[in-house]
């Protein structure tokens, strides 16, 4: 099992994008724990990066993680997770 610290994590409507977008990728286990802020789950660690921070949450520390645009699509991603059934 994966873990992954990101950024730009706020509620419940991001997690349930996450765990959408990874499991749609073939991810198994995909856990979202908004108090830790990380993202648990069987698969390439590598493309989880890779789909993690195209949707706005990249990982704690990396070059991405003070981009604006990041925090910006991770704010449409939110909203997204929250309308979505």
């Amino acid at each position: 099992m994966e873990k992954v610290k990101i950024v730009n994590l706020k509620c419940e409507g991001c997690a349930k994008t996450i765990r959408k977008a990874l499991t749609k990728e073939g991810y198994r286990g995909v856990e979202v724990n908004n108090v830790d802020l990380a993202v648990s789950f069987e698969g390439d660690r590598e493309k989880a990066l890779e789909i993690l921070s195209r949707l706005g949450y990249p990982e704690q520390g990396s070059k991405e993680a003070d981009s604006l645009l990041k925090k910006a699509k991770s704010f449409v991603i939110c909203a997204v997770g929250k309308t979505a059934k």
